[in-house]
């Protein structure tokens, strides 16, 4: 009796087992069928250790789908264990050995790999693409069918990477790459895609799943808390602050990631992923304005009608006509793809896939551009060392029309270079920015090759961390700043830059009125800065190779031509008309200005302080106008552009708020008049004032000189010369 009791017993406790794991089993379908991965791996796990072990088909099928949890959230050792019990428990088909093989990638395991693979073109003689593989492998035939099955294509790219990757890893010193883990940003749980901004790349913006993100639940597809986005700021001695989430409505309980920036940092682009505890989380993307140091509230872009697809990893190219974005939107080549929307506003225009060579039958990811216009992104489809390596394809460079010069461009009227477009060939940067980990994110520190990425290489838990990166080459820069002459920056300013390579650019300046470029050996460039209420400012430069990075600064002070523009360092002899010698920097340079905007005319005026009669000072300074005017004329300037008033005394300088700077006792649109002056109780002050009341300036009366006829009719240009034999290079000048 006591015995019948024992096997009831048991009966029953197996029963119960069974059950348990059948409702472990709906329960963990419910959870994958909504993305929630890491729950669903958990109800997975708890069916698999109840099932019974003589059930060795059951077994294997929850083993199985336990592994494509594992194999979604990252746990790659635990995906691996999970898929050897599928395939020890023969229920692993292709797809299942092609995980298991791209796993063992990941996990650094290239003779496992290498085996997998193998045993997966085995398993693929069935179709008849296996034996022409077998074939191509063992040399048998020299070439493969043009339209393989993607698995196919895959399992060839994978072999290839195992038995490559430790031939790629010896030759890391070749890369010229420095890796290091920065761990001011990193915590105990994931940050990923760091972006830089600010106009000295000072501040860094990452999402994160640490404890101080939004929100108290625990998310049901990764098993740490929804990603926020943090910020640091590095301050005047190079350190970065403690990372703090960004304090505004941006942030909610939801996922935000993968954030970037349009190039005037007024515009956020990021992914967001809402809850719905009855549908599937597609990601989409978002916009987010910024309102002096905050950014609002993230808006979905409305990219497609398709509700059923994700869209994420948004990434604007340098001249902010396209966003690069992720999809696995009908019509791409793989998994997921990149494509890209041109931008009209803050709208959509078209949306088109950037094809082959960079998408491929796997998943390309998180693109990013460098400043030079490079196109970085991260693929499981080309030839790696496991999970997301880093590529990138230059950018096609833009052509000018033959011939063109800086005289194509002013005024508004540039030939703008297509922009977003890329061709080329996909380079792998190799070790160590690449790792059998998942390398991705990047963002680049103006236009030098260093910055950060992010990468789960080395964490057993698959959470992602925020790594530094440099590499060592020669790279030449041009930085320049457009701001008003006597004034501040003008960030509304544009440049234009033409080099004898081709090379035809419109720049906007980013908000100090600075722009940097790189520029390249043995060209000649000339370089026109703009902006409107101003005259055009031309400097002129010549590249030579050298041997260590170098960094050209030019200046372009922009005279306008609204108000009175000072003339600095004019001097006479005492009591006299007479330029003195050191004024022919000024006054040459000043030419030249004429000469860049030749369809202006200007009154040149000078100015006296109130010491003295009226009328001696108004002949003096109408005597030191005329002096300049004469030099000028002598100089080549036509002398109907000029015309020389002397003031005297009559018009006392007014302050403008950048001279506050170097007198802090003045305030903006102080009139130095004689009142005011007697009225300082300081005699140098005094005498500071009647300097800044002795000067010579001019202001702009027309701006349209030559360009019309006796009738009034606007002048036709005279038609460019054809060129019978190609330009020396002095000649595009």
């Amino acid at each position: 009796m006591h015995c019948y009791k024992i096997i009831l017993m048991t009966i029953a406790v197996l029963a119960l087992a069974a059950c348990g794991a059948d409702t472990a089993m709906k329960k963990g379908d419910k959870f994958f069928a909504l993305g929630e991965y890491y729950d669903a791996a958990t109800c997975y796990k708890k069916a698999y250790s109840q099932t019974k072990a003589k059930e060795k088909p059951l077994r294997g099928q929850r083993a199985l789908k336990m592994a494509d949890c594992y194999r979604r959230i990252n746990f790659t050792q635990k995906a691996i264990a999970a898929y050897n019990n599928a395939v020890r428990y023969k229920q692993a088909d292709t797809t299942a050995l092609f995980h298991l093989a791209q796993l063992q990638l990941k996990n650094g395991s290239y003779k496992d790999a290498e085996k997998t693979f193998l045993l997966l073109i085995d398993s693929l003689e069935v179709s008849g693409e296996g034996r022409v593989v077998r074939d191509y492998l063992q040399g048998r035939n020299n070439s493969l069918p043009s339209h393989l099955s993607p698995l196919t294509s895959l399992t060839i790219t994978g072999l290839q990477s195992a038995r490559m990757a430790p031939q790629w890893k010896a030759e890391a010193d070749y890369s010229g790459y420095t890796v290091k883990k920065q761990e001011i940003f990193n915590s105990r749980r994931a940050e990923y895609s760091p972006a830089l901004a600010g106009d000295d790349s000072d501040q860094l913006y990452f999402s994160s799943t640490r404890n101080q993100a939004k929100g108290d639940e625990v998310s049901g597809i990764t098993g740490m808390k929804n990603a926020d986005i943090f910020f640091s700021q590095k301050d005047d001695k190079g350190k970065w602050s403690k990372p703090e989430p960004i304090e505004s409505e941006l942030n909610s309980e939801f996922d935000e990631g993968a954030c970037t920036f349009s190039a005037d940092f007024k515009t956020m682009y990021l992914t967001v992923c809402k809850t719905d505890p009855s549908y599937p989380r597609y990601a989409q993307i978002a916009t987010a304005p910024r309102s002096d140091a905050s950014w609002g509230k993230a808006t979905v872009l409305d990219i497609s009608r398709d509700t059923l697809s994700t869209f994420a990893h948004p990434a604007p190219s340098p001249d902010g006509r396209w966003l690069y974005f992720v999809s696995d939107m009908p019509g791409g080549l793989g998994g997921y793809d990149i494509w890209r929307a041109e931008l009209t506003g803050n709208s959509i225009v078209s949306v088109e896939n950037v094809g082959a060579p960079i998408n491929t039958p796997g998943d390309e990811m998180f693109p990013t551009f460098r400043p030079n216009g490079d196109l970085y992104f991260s693929s499981n489809g080309h030839p790696g060392f496991g999970g997301l390596d880093i590529y990138y394809v230059e950018t096609a460079p833009p052509s000018a029309p033959e011939g063109a010069t800086i005289d194509d461009a002013p005024h508004g009227k540039a030939n703008e270079a297509p922009s977003g477009a890329v061709g080329g060939a996909v380079v792998h940067p190799g070790w160590p920015l690449n790792s059998a980990g998942d390398d991705f994110g990047m963002t680049f520190e103006g236009l030098h090759n260093r910055g950060y990425f992010s990468s789960n290489r080395g964490d057993a838990r698959g959470w992602d961390h925020i790594y530094s990166f440099e590499k060592s080459e020669v790279i030449q820069t041009v930085k320049g700043w457009v701001y008003e002459q006597d004034g501040y920056e003008l960030p509304q300013g544009l440049v234009y830059m033409v080099g004898n390579d081709g090379t035809n650019k419109k720049i906007s300046v980013r908000g100090d009125g600075s722009f940097e470029e790189e520029i390249k050996p043995n060209v000649s460039y000339v370089f026109l800065g703009t902006c409107k209420g101003f005259l055009n400012h031309k400097e002129e430069l010549r590249v030579e190779p050298v041997l260590e990075s170098e960094e050209y600064v030019l200046q372009f002070p922009l005279a306008s031509i609204t108000a009175p523009v000072l003339i600095d360092n004019i001097f006479y002899d005492f009591d006299k008309a007479t330029l003195r010698p050191e004024s022919a920097e000024a006054l040459d340079k000043l030419i030249a200005l004429l000469n860049e905007n030749p369809n202006v005319t200007i009154e040149l005026s000078s100015h006296t302080d109130n010491r003295g009669s009226d009328q001696y000072n108004e002949r003096l300074s109408q005597r030191r106008a005329e002096s300049v005017v004469n030099y000028l004329i002598e100089h080549g300037i036509a002398a109907d552009r000029l015309s020389p008033v002397g003031y005297g005394e009559k018009k006392p300088k007014v302050i403008k708020k950048k001279l506050t700077e170097t007198y802090d006792w003045l305030k903006a649109d102080d009139v130095l008049t004689p009142e005011f002056i007697e009225a300082l109780d300081d005699e140098e002050k005094q005498e500071i004032c009647h300097q800044l009341n002795r000067r010579t300036e001019f202001i702009v009366l027309r701006t349209t000189y030559g360009m019309f006829d006796a009738e009034g009719k606007v002048k036709e240009l005279p038609a460019k010369p054809q060129k019978e034999e190609p330009q020396q290079q002095e000649d595009l000048w």
